[in-house]
């Protein structure tokens, strides 16, 4: 297409579901309030309830809240079996929400807290939902990554939960990477059944809650720059948007800003780094990911 995509090219969505974890704040809230105003029956699910309650009285549509916490596996399937028993088909799975430079902290399971919230939660949840979506036409998973997937980003077999030492830098590279890797991976393994598509995106730099563990050391140029680099929560949005509405979209694709090496702009078809495409990886972070999360893809 010509011009810049925009919300406004976001087809018209009555008659479908769509979930968007971490839908309370930041990018998750910009995306729910974009498609409920097309008119998707949107579900906010969110680890605070009522912070969901309250983003959810923000946006106008058929919005509903759906208690979620990522960083526990049993949660996840409380809520997945919540979301089953509602919602009879899925349209949009959008695996947004994640954390960011983190302390070392650990999830409920024992999980490297941004790998277990960024990756494996969404992994668990994505494959508990699936024969939601899988008979529905159309029907999109979409994974939010980040540029941060090309900093010190690798995946670490050998260490996956940081227990020899840990850098929060790399840490979230590992995750980001994690995610596309994912992506790129249930494409592969959805295409004989021709309905859903696996896609991703990424927000460039944007100016989100998301940023608050960011090191010392990076905080004060951050301050400094960020008028600059960063765009607002909407336009970071837009990337996860496209990915999950625009009809030209196909599987496999990673959507991202347009301009300024990626940072901000309006959405396009981006690339990805080398590593992420490394298919003997893609599979065995996918058999790791099942054995650590319990949860197996009804999938080849």
């Amino acid at each position: 297409m010509s011009g810049n995509w925009t919300e406004q090219h976001i087809p018209d969505q009555h008659g479908r579901v769509a979930i968007v974890t971490g839908a309370n704040t930041g990018l998750g809230f910009e995306t729910a309030r974009m498609l409920a105003a097309r008119g998707a029956a949107v579900v906010l699910a969110v680890r605070d309830v009522e912070k969901g309650k309250q983003a959810a009285a923000r946006i106008a549509g058929d919005v509903t809240v759906q208690a979620l916490d990522l960083a526990s596996l049993d949660s996840i399937r409380s809520a997945a079996a919540d979301l089953r028993a509602a919602h009879p088909r899925i349209d949009l799975l959008i695996n947004n929400a994640g954390v960011m430079y983190t302390p070392r902290q650990t999830t409920a399971d024992g999980f490297e807290l941004q790998f277990g919230t960024n990756h494996l939660g969404h992994f668990a949840l994505t494959g508990l939902l699936l024969d939601r979506l899988l008979p529905v036409p159309g029907s999109r998973i979409v994974t939010v990554s980040s540029v941060g997937h090309r900093i010190r980003a690798a995946i670490h077999f050998d260490d996956l939960q940081w227990e020899r030492s840990y850098s929060r830098i790399a840490a979230y590279g590992q995750a980001k990477l994690a995610n596309l890797m994912f992506t790129y991976e249930l494409q592969r393994r959805l295409a004989p059944h021709g309905t859903t598509v696996a896609v991703a995106a990424h927000p460039g730099a944007s100016n989100t809650e998301l940023t608050r563990n960011t090191p010392a050391a990076l905080r004060v140029p951050a301050s400094w720059l960020g008028p600059l680099l960063t765009q607002k929560a909407e336009m970071g949005a837009l990337p996860t948007l496209r990915a999950a509405t625009d009809p030209a979209v196909r599987g496999g694709q990673y959507y991202g800003p347009g301009s300024r090496g990626g940072i901000r702009g309006y959405p396009k078809l981006v690339t990805s780094s080398p590593d992420s495409h490394d298919q003997a990886v893609q599979q065995r972070l996918w058999t790791v990911s099942e054995e650590l999360t319990g949860v197996t893809l009804p999938l080849g």
